[in-house]
């Protein structure tokens, strides 16, 4: 295979994973927007976790909550937070309680019944993630899996389960970034135009 046909190979197999997941996953996405709308009309919070490049998406959605994501609307900023994204707080529980409670030990404090967590995890097996979606479970919170195959064991632990259907760590992450903007657009459509 030449080059430019691997390279058109992967978009294609970008591109045709993106038209599989609009076509079979917008019910639990309008799902995952309604439970997001009711945190944000109730004075709650979303959370978001993941591991390398899934904590990098993590980073990049709770700012886009904070901020915003398109140029064109305006709207308040909206509580989100990536969990563990200070230094201290990731190196002073990967000490004092294992890299595994990284995560569930500061969404401990900051979350309260009714929040939404988005645990981020391309195999549904990073034992950080499924802690903090127990906790989350525990606590009332709204759990969101963005997931990659099969799901894993985190799938047990997500009230709404987004479990893209590939194996290739590359391509879940893309359609883990574009759920993530897909529902933060449909929430702004429904809250700032409210």
């Amino acid at each position: 295979m030449t080059e430019a046909a691997r390279f058109a190979a992967i978009m294609e197999d970008g591109a045709a994973l993106r038209r599989r997941v609009g076509a079979e996953m917008a019910g639990q996405v309008f799902a995952v927007v309604a439970a997001c709308e009711k945190a944000m009309c109730a004075g709650g919070k979303l959370f978001f976790c993941g591991n390398g490049g899934s904590f990098s998406d993590a980073v990049h959605l709770a700012t886009e909550w904070q901020v915003r994501l398109r140029g064109g609307v305006e709207r308040p900023s909206w509580p989100a937070i990536a969990l563990a994204s200070d230094a201290g707080v990731m190196s002073a529980g990967g000490n004092d309680y294992g890299f595994e409670e990284v995560f569930a030990r500061p969404l401990r404090g900051l979350g309260r019944a009714g929040d939404v967590l988005f645990g981020i995890t391309t195999s549904g097996r990073s034992a950080n993630v499924i802690r903090a979606l127990a906790a989350a479970r525990e606590m009332g919170i709204v759990t969101v899996g963005f997931l990659g195959g099969d799901g894993g064991p985190a799938r047990a632990l997500c009230d709404h389960a987004l479990v893209v259907p590939s194996k290739e760590t590359a391509r879940v992450q893309e359609i883990h970034i574009t759920l993530g903007h897909a529902i933060l657009e449909l929430v702004e459509d429904r809250l700032v135009a409210a």
